[in-house]
């Protein structure tokens, strides 16, 4: 099985110029291949917690919100992430390891952990959270494959994967996984109720240094129950 490996906001550079979503807000891609034309829902989560410690990045980047602009430095050193924001300065760490994401808020003094507690705040008023950023959805248990379909044309695998606890915002999250690369294109998040919260999709790519990084992020915060958009984030990388 070849590897795949969610590293920083990267895009696998294929002739068909397929493109990578990670939460992460960071990752890279290796293609990869199945010894069985159907693969459980465990193999493929597998692969995308594989962590390749090879990769260097340093991108500059931003979240956008109507009038809201708030720039970041993203920095990437195998399984360690970093995201540096500006006024007021703060610096987070994320470390993901083979059974769990860790993380941390950095200081002088070191990384500490960052609470439990806090994880459901968003990050500077944007829809997305601190969950959202520690990527704790890709360690739960119990997934399962729900089928296959098409996002943006492209052939994917669907996977729906269950909280193991109410610590979440998300009682369950949805995940499409294209067949042939391993990207993935979009995440769906459900509140308590079963109702759609939250949706993330990629939605353009750009070539820097011969690679495919992402260009634009859109994540959606829905009304419960209406599925009306109530905002928008972007998430944009810059050359």
């Amino acid at each position: 099985m070849k590897r795949l490996t969610f590293l920083a906001i990267q895009f696998f550079n294929a002739p068909t110029s397929r493109f990578a979503l990670a939460l992460t807000l960071a990752l890279a891609l290796v293609p990869f291949a199945f010894a069985t034309p159907v693969p459980s829902a465990k193999e493929i989560l597998d692969s995308v917690r594989m962590l390749e410690s090879r990769q260097q990045i340093d991108l500059q980047g931003q979240l956008r919100e109507n009038e809201i602009v708030i720039p970041f430095r993203l920095t990437q050193t195998g399984p360690i992430i970093r995201y540096a924001f500006s006024n007021p300065d703060q610096v987070l760490q994320l470390r993901l390891g083979e059974n769990n994401s860790r993380l941390d808020v950095v200081t002088d003094s070191g990384a500490e952990n960052f609470a439990a507690s806090q994880l459901n705040q968003k990050i500077r008023g944007t829809g997305i959270t601190y969950e959202d950023l520690a990527l704790k959805f890709l360690y739960w248990p119990n997934a399962k494959l729900a089928g296959e379909e098409n996002v943006r044309t492209r052939s994917c695998w669907k996977l729906q994967l269950r909280a193991p606890s109410r610590q979440s915002q998300y009682s369950n999250v949805v995940l499409w996984i294209d067949k042939t690369s391993g990207a993935l294109l979009r995440m769906e998040g459900y509140d308590w109720n079963g109702q759609l919260a939250k949706r993330f999709e990629v939605v353009s790519a750009q070539k820097i240094d011969n690679r495919w990084f992402l260009k634009q992020m859109r994540v959606e915060e829905l009304q419960p129950g209406t599925n009306k958009v109530q905002s928008r984030t972007y998430l944009e990388i810059k050359k």
